[in-house]
């Protein structure tokens, strides 16, 4: 399965780059997956429903399924967060996966930048990023660079990288 990454600090423009190129990857007929970390505590389920008092009496993963759509839910209940490779490994095969975080995982990644601001680029130091989408002009930028609003170029590059055009 091909993976490719989004990274960049937050509120850098990493989820509406990972959407903007869903809609552009999927239009040009790939599958496309995706994953995203999320460094806080979150929820998919809501207090009161039932499988969320499955999860709240203990059960270790919960399987909810319509006619539109299935999630399971797993709790960790102590244990450590999965590697990124046990996760992908779950997943039904696609031709893309896009994984949003997971900046410091070996896999190949474009930075986002959506503001010129003090935080460090991440592709001087992670030889994983090929790439670096910004709002902005970088000057003497360590990787292509690519203005952030440029989907088309963007996934262009990622599906050349991929070996998937």
């Amino acid at each position: 399965m091909n993976v490719y990454g989004i990274v960049g600090w937050k509120n850098s423009g990493k989820t509406t780059l990972v959407e903007r190129l869903v809609i552009e990857i999927t239009g040009r007929g790939f599958s496309v997956s995706t994953i995203k970390h999320a460094h806080h505590t979150f929820d998919v389920d809501h207090k009161g429903k039932d499988s969320y008092r499955h999860r709240s009496a203990g059960a270790s993963e919960v399987l909810l399924v319509s006619r539109n759509r299935w999630a399971l839910m797993h709790e960790n209940r102590g244990e450590a967060e999965p590697p990124l490779a046990d996760l992908l490994a779950k997943l039904s095969p696609v031709d893309l996966v896009l994984v949003e975080g997971y900046k410091r995982d070996p896999h190949p990644k474009i930075e986002a930048r959506k503001s010129n601001s003090d935080q460090e680029i991440l592709a001087l130091e992670d030889p994983m990023i090929r790439a670096i989408a910004a709002g902005y002009t970088l000057d003497d930028a360590p990787v292509p660079t690519f203005d952030i609003d440029d989907i088309a170029a963007i996934a262009g590059f990622i599906l050349q990288e991929a070996g998937l055009v």
